[in-house]
């Protein structure tokens, strides 16, 4: 018998407003997997994620979370059961220090050592932040807020992670070693649910992919199979 995966979306319809966002849209996520979800500005990827973590309310269907309907959950509750969300504009608390914006991350662990050991995961990680422990964190760089957006999901634990275009507005440089560190996560354990605008190097590192156009998924499938598919390329790779 297969394993239950461990996120999957039953027809999901979200509005804003009197406007529909996504039209019945059904992914699965099975445990150990990178999936992404690409496609253009507008498409629907980020509701899409925000609809899964409890930030946006799924007007009809059903969301299951390791075998749990989260589907009218709140937000923090979702959290609690092992969502980790890094979003769009990476959200770090600017007044707050690296330290400190860790351990925010870290606000629904009780155990003293869990946390620690989390932290130096984090520091191992992304050396650059362990450099600026007590810095603000508005006056990081993008690419350390990156790192730093994504240091304070870790602190949050459990086994799934939404990362909303975490190479956006990135140097070159600093994308590869974003998407290096998605795939060192995914090997140690993480399930990872990756949004982005770099079709190309996110269907690289991804086991499988989804394309989302106008609130629909007009395709889906294995993602080296999907970066050879002629409209695919041509839409989103610039073939």
């Amino acid at each position: 018998m297969s394993e239950l995966p461990l996120l999957e979306l039953k027809n999901v319809c979200t509005f804003y407003g009197p406007i529909q966002a996504l039209y019945n849209i059904n992914i699965t996520v099975n445990r150990g997997e990178i999936v992404t979800l690409v496609g253009c500005n507008g498409a629907g990827k980020t509701t899409t994620l925000r609809t899964i973590s409890g930030l946006q309310r799924a007007e009809s269907g059903t969301i299951i979370y390791n075998g749990i309907d989260i589907t009218e959950l709140p937000a923090h509750k979702i959290a609690s059961l092992g969502i980790s969300h890094v979003p769009e504009g990476r959200g770090v608390f600017p007044k707050l220090s690296v330290d400190e914006n860790l351990s925010a991350g870290a606000f629904l662990v009780k155990d003293k050592k869990t946390i620690q050991k989390r932290r130096e995961e984090v520091y191992t990680l992304f050396p650059r932040l362990k450099e600026r422990v007590i810095q603000k964190a508005g006056t990081l760089s993008g690419g350390e807020q990156q790192m730093l957006a994504m240091g304070r999901a870790i602190m949050q634990g459990g086994d799934l992670l939404l990362l909303d275009e975490p190479s956006m507005g990135l140097a070159p440089v600093l994308v590869d070693f974003i998407f290096e560190t998605v795939v060192k996560l995914n090997q140690i354990g993480k399930t990872v649910l990756v949004v982005e605008q770099n079709a190309r190097m996110a269907l690289e590192i991804a086991h499988r992919g989804y394309v989302v156009l106008v609130g629909n998924i007009e395709m889906s499938g294995d993602a080296k199979v999907l970066s050879q598919n002629p409209d695919v390329q041509k839409a989103y790779l610039g073939g």
